[in-house]
């Protein structure tokens, strides 16, 4: 059956891999960018009538209701959500809504989305959020201001708020809701944001498209809301201990909220 499929991110590196798979098989495919020169050349590339285009900067909160917006005007349901896009070291840190760009696009943003969403969502569809299998602890309070932490900690600390996150969420929707669940691609894979923050090539690209792909369509992930897949081991696991802290991830949720209340575009 042909699923209408959003990729965040997905102008290059393993979302760009996902959307080509997915269109292989006759999937429709949102593709997203934040360059539209980006979306430009990779809509070219794929050259397939089942490909859409969407324009945003996730470090912004305006674009991403108005990304959530445009996907609620052309389409009344969706499939699937793969919450791919993310980022590392960034030229400035700080967003024009005075948040960190790292935990804006990595937590924030992904939650925000979805979040808006859900109207498109039924039981059936799927929210595959990115995660990593670098984790570290995060304290709520860390998500509304700039961190002067090292990018590596940083992005640990995003990665594992986004799998708090989708824990709570999916708890919260319940069978209701959407199957949410948070997956590690593959340590080390060839992208560009690994590239840049380890100096390295880099593994095959497909394995992260490969894993992104079962967990969007497979039934092996039919009843995986609110669980963690870790590719490096080719299974479900134990995210980092505070993932499995329900208190701690209605902590991090509900900071995400106040966050959104107080910064609401008008």
């Amino acid at each position: 059956m042909k699923k209408t499929i959003l990729i965040t991110g997905s102008t290059d590196g393993i979302g760009f891999a996902t959307a080509k798979s997915l269109l292989a098989q006759g999937h429709k495919v949102l593709l997203h960018g934040r360059s539209a020169g980006k979306l430009d050349s990779a809509k070219a590339h794929l050259s397939d009538p089942n490909v859409e285009t969407y324009q945003a900067d996730l470090s912004r909160l305006e674009d991403v209701y108005s990304l959530a917006a445009q996907i609620a005007q052309n389409h009344t349901t969706l499939d699937v959500i793969i919450n791919n896009a993310g980022v590392y070291m960034v030229p400035v840190a700080i967003s024009e809504d005075n948040l960190d760009v790292r935990y804006m696009v990595n937590t924030i943003a992904p939650y925000l989305l979805t979040q808006q969403l859900l109207p498109l969502l039924t039981s059936q569809s799927r929210v595959v959020n990115l995660s990593s299998a670098a984790q570290a602890p995060v304290m709520a309070t860390e998500l509304s201001m700039p961190s002067k932490l090292a990018d590596g900690m940083v992005y640990a600390k995003s990665k594992l708020a986004l799998t708090m996150w989708s824990r709570h969420m999916a708890d919260t929707l319940g069978a209701e809701g959407p199957v949410i669940v948070a997956v590690n691609p593959k340590s080390f894979l060839g992208s560009k944001m690994v590239k840049e923050a380890y100096g390295v090539s880099g593994g095959n690209l497909q394995d992260g498209a490969d894993i992104l792909i079962r967990a969007a369509l497979s039934d092996e992930f039919s009843n995986a809301s609110g669980l963690y897949f870790d590719n490096d081991i080719g299974q479900f696991s134990d995210p980092h201990p505070d993932a499995l802290n329900a208190q701690k991830n209605a902590e991090i949720s509900q900071a995400i909220e106040r966050i959104l209340a107080e910064k609401r575009v008008a």
